[in-house]
């Protein structure tokens, strides 16, 4: 299946504006391209110094702001409600569009996808890699579902957690995404909680580490 990419370039001092315009006209959602801090992004998520060369040469004073609709979706109909609210920003933008396919953008975040400890108990590991640790292992692969724990907000979501939950607490994740924040909560002590997702990717991504982390849990209590 075929999407239509939306691209908009901006001045760095624009990102948010131009991000808050993407989200509320995108249903397929965004995505975002802003290498001003690059260097910094790469050992905070990745733990690596040693960076591509074409990442390097990126411009560091824009953002890209991509957003994508679906092959049912009549890029005729959104481009002029989009320009207009652009427009009324009184922001400068450059706007392009091209076709993607769905399992480019769908997979393709991967390879910038690692391993990383949050807080003093966490490690997130993507379900495709072997990281070995003492930490409390979260495997996931969310796919399109937000909460791969990269973006700040998810984070510190998990820093809190992981300084507040000590056992025998009930937590509820409203727009569990992936479900990492549940499963996070779970797996450091909470008594009963859950999550409730609220869109398709969400609810495809949340069911499958939802359900690996059941049988752990049942084979835990088995085992114990």
């Amino acid at each position: 299946m075929e999407w239509t990419d939306i691209s908009i370039t901006v001045a760095k001092r624009d990102a948010d504006t131009a991000e808050a315009i993407a989200t509320m006209v995108a249903n397929g959602g965004i995505y975002i391209e802003d290498y001003s801090d690059l260097e910094q992004q790469a050992w905070e998520i990745a733990h690596v110094d040693l960076i591509e060369q074409e990442l390097l040469d990126k411009p560091r004073d824009v953002v890209i702001v991509h957003m994508y609709l679906a092959p049912d979706e009549n890029p005729a109909e959104v481009l002029p409600l989009f320009e207009e609210r652009l427009q009324n920003s009184g922001i400068n933008y450059q706007l392009n569009t091209t076709g993607v396919e769905q399992e480019d953008w769908q997979n393709g975040w991967k390879k910038y996808y690692h391993a990383m400890d949050i807080g003093d108990r966490l490690a997130i590991v993507p379900g495709w890699e072997d990281h070995q640790t003492d930490r409390i292992k979260i495997i996931m692969d969310p796919g399109m579902a937000f909460g791969t724990g990269t973006h700040e907000t998810t984070s510190l979501c998990l820093e809190t957690l992981d300084s507040l939950v000590k056992g025998g607490e009930r937590v509820l994740d409203i727009g569990t995404g992936s479900g990492i924040l549940a499963i996070a909560a779970l797996k450091l002590g909470q008594h009963r909680g859950g999550g409730h997702p609220v869109a398709g990717p969400s609810r495809a991504a949340a069911d499958g580490p939802g359900r690996t982390f059941h049988r752990q849990r049942h084979h835990h209590r088995a085992q114990g």
